[in-house]
């Protein structure tokens, strides 16, 4: 049969378990339409093929045998490059660490291998998850599966990529300002970023450590959820892990009586197609029984401000162990130690990564502390406190994913419009909320949108109600792209 990708994880699994398919023609079917349109996408880095395959055969002969098979069994999974897979390369999509095997496997892709997913490969991204678009790699961009003119979203957009074009069916991506979110709005699927803490980061390559969270990409809730149930457990290798029992995700609520809450200020000067749908989608959700307030959160214009000082000074923080002694490819003319240091950072960082080093050095370095970090650290409590006073009015928030569709790739030459790309997505990241982005329709240039929804601190599962009720209601995530049969 040819028609495993257009299923779902879970129908997937359902399938395997009943013995409809064999897990070694799940794994040569998704490997082979990964090598037959990944060459147009480049969602992949690294495809991981005979442990993909060993894995199949290990699967079939459990299965041959009765014996117990794990929650993700015979699932085909991507993971983003900045994850840990043991004895794999970990290159973060950079020149600095082209030849790094990872010694160990991250927290969740130990869990995701117990529960006995075929993990086919690694996934592109900016370069150490720094950007927007996926264009920052050092070594190719993605393309976006809708019009391959355009970018998938970033940083996880090889991710989003990969399960937009049915390469895979659930992928791993890490959110530090929505880089799950946003690239999950512009390829039509759907992306959860957790709760900080719920998920561990532990064999994470880190960008922003008090921003960073691991989370699910995938076609449907249902397979978001039921991968959450799997990675959200407590780890005692990070120190910043939740120490709280994995949750179940029942997805069915009734949300008559649910309020969502509209910061109707902060959401001023939307494009009106953005605007349009935005609008839709709130119709929608009161169409389901849940009742609209007025919220307000205008510190959120902060946001953008306040990510960019406290992420950049975090990255410069993390990015000082890539030396050329400890980690990554060393300079072969360096004659001193200082040089060492110098040109193998010249080397192997990309524009963006140095761009940001760069900032945050400056934000953290002697005299600018208290004018620039500090005062943003006070502007990220006040965020904090300005959600908690919405969330006594509302029960969760709905915002655009991103202020336009997916852009062409080249076509935004300017750093802060550029940035600008994840104003609606950075608030949960400061805050720590679980939001997650759910399909919410197309723009008139046939482009995927998203919605985002937002809820408080540990309400991980009716976020995802939420957005399952959403999904269920509209089933704009069933559409597929135009080169798989799509009708937009």
């Amino acid at each position: 049969m040819n028609h495993w990708h257009t299923l779902s994880g879970v129908e997937l699994r359902n399938a395997f378990l009943k013995g409809e398919v064999k897990a070694v023609d799940i794994a040569t079917h998704f490997l082979k339409r990964i090598e037959t349109h990944d060459p147009h996408i480049k969602a992949f880095l690294n495809v991981l093929e005979p442990r993909a395959l060993l894995k199949a055969e290990h699967l079939d002969r459990k299965r041959a045998k009765n014996e117990p098979l794990g929650r993700l069994a015979g699932i085909p999974i991507a993971i983003k490059d900045n994850m840990h897979i043991s004895d794999e390369l970990t290159t973060c999509a950079s020149q600095f660490l082209q030849h790094y095997k990872a010694p160990f496997s991250s927290t969740v892709v130990r869990l995701i291998e117990e529960e006995d997913a075929l993990i086919l490969g690694k996934t592109n991204l900016d370069e150490f998850a720094m950007g927007s678009g996926t264009e920052n790699s050092a070594f190719f961009p993605t393309r976006n599966p809708w019009n391959l003119k355009c970018v998938p979203g970033g940083s996880s957009g090889g991710s989003a990529a990969a399960i937009a074009a049915r390469l895979s069916l659930i992928a791993t991506g890490s959110d530090t300002g929505g880089s799950i979110r946003q690239p999950a709005g512009f390829c039509g699927i759907v992306g959860f970023k957790p709760t900080y803490g719920r998920v561990s980061r532990y064999g994470l390559v880190a960008f922003g450590s008090s921003l960073d969270q691991i989370g699910p990409m995938a076609s449907t809730v249902a397979d978001a959820a039921l991968t959450m149930e799997v990675i959200g457990r407590h780890c005692p290798h990070d120190a910043t892990s939740l120490d709280l029992p994995p949750e179940t995700y029942s997805l069915k609520k009734d949300l008559h009586k649910i309020k969502i809450g509209i910061p109707f200020q902060f959401l001023e000067g939307l494009k009106p197609e953005i605007r349009k749908n935005y609008d839709d989608a709130i119709e929608t959700m009161k169409s389901l029984g849940a009742e609209p307030v007025a919220i307000d959160l205008d510190i959120l214009k902060y946001s953008i401000a306040v990510y960019y000082i406290l992420a950049t000074a975090e990255a410069s923080t993390n990015l000082a162990r890539f030396d050329g002694i400890r980690y990554g490819t060393r300079a072969k003319d360096a004659k001193t130690l200082d040089q060492v240091y110098e040109l193998s950072r010249k080397a192997g960082f990309g524009k963006e990564v140095k761009k940001r080093i760069m900032l945050g050095t400056y934000v953290l370095s002697a005299g600018y502390q208290d004018a620039y970090y500090k005062k943003a650290q006070k502007i990220r409590t006040l965020i904090l406190n300005a959600f908690d006073t919405a969330f006594n009015h509302c029960d969760a928030i709905i915002m655009p994913v991103a202020p336009s569709a997916a852009f062409e790739a080249g076509s935004i030459h300017d750093p802060v419009e550029m940035y600008l790309q994840d104003i609606f997505t950075i608030p949960a990241n400061l805050a720590g909320l679980p939001a997650a982005t759910v399909p919410s329709g197309f723009h008139p240039n046939k482009r995927p949108l998203g919605i985002q929804i937002i809820g408080p601190q540990m309400c991980d599962v009716s976020v995802l109600q939420y957005a399952y009720a959403f999904e269920q209601s509209t089933h704009y995530g069933k559409i597929p792209p135009t080169f798989l049969g799509g009708s937009k």
